[in-house]
C-alpha cells in the first residue's frame, strides 16, 4: 500500500498551483490566493518567499487599495525575466515569439512561407534565425525555461515527432528533436497539433475561460480540432486524437488530402469555399476567403451561395461533435472565424435540426478571444506546462 504525498510533495505541488494562479490571472494579492487555494497565509507566505527567491515572482504593495488597514502584498509574475520560446507553423506563416510568465508577449517576429512541401532543416534555420534575433535583446538575468511549437499536423506526444501533415506534405519527421538540437539552448522543445494548443490557450486565456468542456476548430487551408472534456485535451492513445477535419460528411464527396472523400476538411475548406465561389485562383489564403465573405456581405448571390453551401456542411460537422461530446462551447479560429461569421445562420440551422435538445439548449458557439495568436499562445503554454508543474525543479534542470 502507497504512503499518502509526503510534505515536500505537497509543497513542490503547491508551489505550482500558486504559480499559474498568477501565471494565468495575473498580479494577485496574498489574501486572494489564501481564499483560492483554500491555504493559511503563512503558507501562502512561505510558498511566495520561495518562488520570489528563485526569481519566478516578486511581491510588492498594491497601487490602490481602498481600504482602511494594511493592505496584503500583490504577488506579480517575473515576466521579464522567465520565458519560453513559442512557435507557430502554419501553411502560409512562420511565427517565432518570446513569451514571458504570465503569458505577456515580449518579443516576436513573423513571415509568411511559400505553400508547399515543409522542407524541415530550412524551416528550422529560419526559426533558429529568428530566435537569435530576439535573445541578443535580452538581459544577461533572464533565463529561458523551454520552448513550445505549434503545428498543422499530426504529432506523436511522446517525442514531438510529426507523424502527418498532408497540407504541408510530410509524414514522419523528428521536428521536436531538430530544432531542439539547432537552438542548443539545453531546453525542453515541446510540439503540439496546432489546433490541439488553440483549445488549450482559449480555454486559458480565451474566451473558453472557465469552460471544462469545450471544442475548438482551427482552419488552415485543412480543418483540425481541439477537444477538451472534463477539462482534460483528448489526445487519443498516441496523440492523433481530434482530427475532426478527416471525419466524413458527405459520402462519396469532395476528395481529400488524406485520401479519402467527403471529409469535413474537403467540404468547408479554403478550396471548397473558393471553387464553389468562382474564385479559386493566384490569390489563396485568408484574404480569398475574406474576400467571399465581403462579397456575400455585399450581395454577390454567387458568393452568398458558395457560403451557404460550405456554412452547411460546417454546420453539419458541428453538429455530430456536439451530439457525441456535448461541450459547453465551440470556438471557429482560423480561417472558420470567418467562414464561421459569414455562415452562421446556416450553422446555427444544422444545431437546430441536427443536435439533441439537451446538448443544444446551453451551447454557446463563438470566435476566439486571441485571434490569430491562439495557436502561438497555445504554444507559449506547452512550453510553461513543466514550470507550472514543478517550478524549482524546471529551473534546476535549466541551471537556472
Amino acid at each position: 500500500m502507497r504512503a499518502g504525498p509526503s510534505q515536500e510533495e505537497i509543497r513542490r505541488h503547491n508551489l505550482g498551483a500558486l504559480l499559474r494562479h498568477v501565471h494565468l490571472g495575473g498580479p494577485t494579492s496574498r489574501a486572494e490566493l489564501t481564499t483560492r487555494m483554500g491555504l493559511n497565509r503563512s503558507t501562502i507566505m512561505a510558498l511566495t518567499a520561495d518562488l520570489t527567491a528563485a526569481g519566478l515572482v516578486r511581491e510588492e504593495l498594491p497601487r490602490e487599495t481602498g481600504r482602511a488597514g494594511r493592505p496584503s502584498l500583490v504577488v506579480r509574475p517575473e515576466s521579464a525575466r522567465v520565458y519560453v520560446l513559442a512557435y507557430d507553423i502554419g501553411v502560409d506563416r512562420l511565427v517565432a515569439a518570446r513569451v514571458g510568465l504570465g503569458g505577456v508577449i515580449l518579443d516576436r517576429r513573423e513571415t509568411t512561407r511559400r505553400r508547399g512541401v515543409f522542407a524541415m532543416e530550412n524551416e528550422v534555420e529560419r526559426l533558429a534565425a529568428f530566435t537569435g534575433q530576439m535573445l541578443g535583446k535580452t538581459r544577461s538575468d533572464t533565463v529561458c525555461v523551454g520552448a513550445g511549437v505549434a503545428f498543422s499536423g499530426g504529432v506523436r506526444h511522446s517525442d514531438g515527432f510529426v507523424r502527418f501533415s498532408p497540407n504541408l506534405g510530410v509524414f514522419d519527421i523528428p521536428l521536436g528533436e531538430e530544432l531542439e538540437r539547432r537552438l542548443g539552448l539545453g531546453v525542453p522543445v515541446v510540439v503540439g497539433n496546432d489546433a490541439n494548443v488553440g483549445a488549450l490557450a482559449e480555454q486559458a486565456r480565451g474566451v473558453g475561460v472557465g469552460s471544462r468542456d469545450l471544442i475548438y476548430l482551427h482552419g488552415d487551408v485543412g480543418v483540425g480540432g481541439g477537444i477538451i472534456t472534463a477539462g482534460q485535451l483528448l489526445g487519443g492513445h498516441g496523440g492523433y486524437g481530434g482530427e475532426v477535419g478527416h471525419m466524413v460528411v458527405n459520402a462519396g464527396g469532395r476528395p481529400c488530402g488524406c485520401g479519402s472523400h467527403g471529409c469535413l476538411e474537403a467540404e468547408v475548406g479554403e478550396r471548397a469555399l473558393l471553387e464553389a465561389a468562382g474564385r479559386f485562383g493566384p490569390q489563396i489564403g485568408r484574404d480569398a476567403v475574406r474576400a467571399v465573405v465581403d462579397a456575400a456581405d455585399r450581395g454577390d448571390s454567387i458568393a452568398q451561395e458558395a457560403l451557404a453551401r460550405v456554412g452547411d456542411w460546417l454546420g453539419l460537422g458541428v453538429a455530430n461533435l456536439v451530439n457525441i461530446f456535448n461541450p459547453e462551447i465551440v470556438i471557429f479560429g482560423g480561417m472558420l472565424r470567418e467562414i464561421y461569421l459569414g455562415a452562421a445562420a446556416q450553422v446555427r440551422s444544422r444545431i437546430t435540426t441536427d443536435v439533441l435538445y439537451a446538448s443544444r439548449e446551453t451551447l454557446r458557439l463563438r470566435t476566439p478571444m486571441l485571434g490569430d495568436d491562439t495557436t502561438l499562445v497555445g504554444a507559449a503554454e506547452l512550453a510553461f506546462a513543466r514550470v507550472l508543474a514543478d517550478p524549482l525543479d524546471a529551473l534546476a534542470r535549466v541551471g537556472a
